[in-house]
């Protein structure tokens, strides 16, 4: 019964060897997917029921998988080629009209990774070889938009994934113990993401809850036309680096214009150029800086226009001009066709 908490990983640089079951790491929601005859329940990492917003997935679920069952897995939106992560964010939405109008227009697919219940039977004490085979049977019957995700025990087919998928926009890959059991809320897997530096100006800084200290850099990026778009924040900071940066940034405070102030404010970010897309209630406000200051920074991979995850401050680079931190400096990966990636699992079972 739920609320159940997904099994976690840990990050590790590669991919390690030994006795894994590697996949692809799908870039979604991640959701176990509780069904009991005509009763389905979606949970979220967090537990909080994603159900309302996919009915899509809810009718899916009762098309392909067992009458009884607990299925741990991912929720993703394909557009075109690849996962479309933007897409899935706008599904998250209070107006019933507008989630019945996004299921349409935008629908969603469930990606199926593990088998946690069947029928009468709790699989959790098995191991993870056990439940994949287990999971390869249930999945016998289903069809898209219900896929089972690829699997395999070779760590060199893992790497290759690894290179690859990412331009269908996977995330990565996660190496699981093939006797581990199923350990809830525990980081008993691993995963190895892409990790990626790139030169950005720093163009702002919000201040931090907690006090009159610097809570995030904002970071931009300029794109081939010339104007500065905003790419994401900096923000993992110790306190005492908080109130360095304040004085380090305090000569670079600026009053006059600024490409994200006012008219100068590009067309694509309408009022608000370093806002927040993940929370639309959260204070905008920044202290606009002379956009001169160069910064390295960490990343693991971009969506549109803007980095994935909160990047990591390296260091400063006032060797570079801040004219140079263009985006023709990131690592662009090559496209890769995902229906390619959901035929491996799906034709594995």
């Amino acid at each position: 019964m739920p609320p159940v908490k997904p099994m976690l990983a840990k990050s590790v640089p590669g991919v390690p060897e030994g006795e894994y079951l590697y996949e692809p790491k799908w870039d979604g929601f991640r959701c176990i997917v509780f069904r009991d005859g005509d009763e389905v329940e979606l949970g979220s990492r967090n537990e909080k029921p994603l159900t309302r917003y996919f009915p899509e997935v809810v009718a899916a679920v009762k098309e392909s998988l067992p009458d009884r069952c607990v299925v741990d897995g991912e929720i993703v939106i394909v557009t075109g080629d690849r996962l479309d992560f933007e897409a899935l964010l706008q599904r998250i939405h209070p107006a019933a009209s507008r989630v019945t109008r996004l299921a349409d227009e935008t629908p969603a697919s469930f990606v199926a990774f593990d088998l946690l219940a069947l029928g009468d039977d709790d699989l959790t004490g098995r191991t993870q070889a056990e439940r994949r085979v287990l999971l390869e049977q249930a999945h016998a019957g289903a069809r898209p938009p219900v896929h089972l995700t690829p699997v395999s025990a070779d760590p060199a087919t893992a790497r290759g994934w690894f290179e690859v998928f990412e331009g269908a926009g996977l995330d990565g890959v996660i190496a699981k113990p093939a006797g581990q059991t199923y350990q809830q809320d525990k980081r008993v897997m691993t995963k190895v993401k892409h990790a990626r530096t790139a030169d950005v100006v720093v163009a702002g800084y919000r201040l931090h809850k907690s006090g009159p200290v610097v809570g995030s850099l904002v970071l931009g990026l300029y794109d081939g036309a010339g104007s500065l778009q905003h790419v994401g924040v900096a923000a993992s900071f110790t306190m005492a680096r908080r109130q360095e940066l304040l004085a380090e940034l305090a000569p670079y405070v600026t009053d006059g214009p600024h490409p994200w102030v006012g008219d100068a404010v590009p067309e694509r970010h309408p009022g608000q150029s370093a806002g927040s897309r993940w929370n639309s209630g959260k204070d905008l406000g920044f202290v606009p800086l002379r956009p001169e200051l160069v910064a390295e920074v960490g990343y693991d991979a971009m969506e549109g226009s803007r980095f994935r995850h909160t990047a990591q401050f390296k260091h400063w680079r006032h060797d570079r001009d801040a004219a140079s931190c263009t985006y023709e400096q990131l690592d662009r990966p090559v496209r890769y066709d995902l229906a390619e990636v959901l035929a491996t699992g799906d034709g594995s079972a």
